[in-house]
């Protein structure tokens, strides 16, 4: 079974880090793209970055570049987002999604987990 299981939200507050996983199981880890979104409340899916372990070379939206930093583990199978210097404006469900083809579109990719909810108090 595919699956993609988020964890390291919380409430935290402006100008704190966090570091969000997305552990990774039943597929060729390897092989895919794996990508980190995110949904403000009453928004859109919007894209962050993505990166695969056979070119190892992460992608970001131009939106996003800066505070945001996406790595993966493969000997656990695990990729992370890093962010920065948190902003209320950040607060948001991120969400990672794994895809045979690159893409920042939520939708473009092939299956999601459940996602993992930030809130930035001010």
């Amino acid at each position: 079974e595919v699956q993609l299981v988020e964890s390291g939200g919380g409430l935290v507050q402006a100008g704190e880090s966090l570091r969000l996983s997305c552990a990774a199981s039943g597929f060729a880890f390897d092989n895919y793209y794996i990508g980190w979104f995110r949904q403000a409340p009453g928004e859109d899916f919007k894209g962050i970055a993505y990166i695969r372990e056979r070119d190892n070379t992460p992608v970001y939206a131009d939106s996003m570049a800066g505070r945001f930093a996406i790595s993966r583990d493969s000997a656990k199978n695990v990729v992370y987002l890093q962010i920065d210097n948190l902003k209320p404006e950040d607060t948001a469900v991120y969400s990672c999604g794994g895809g045979y083809y690159p893409t920042l579109n939520y939708y473009g990719m092939d299956f999601w987990g459940k996602g993992t909810l930030v809130t930035v108090s001010a």
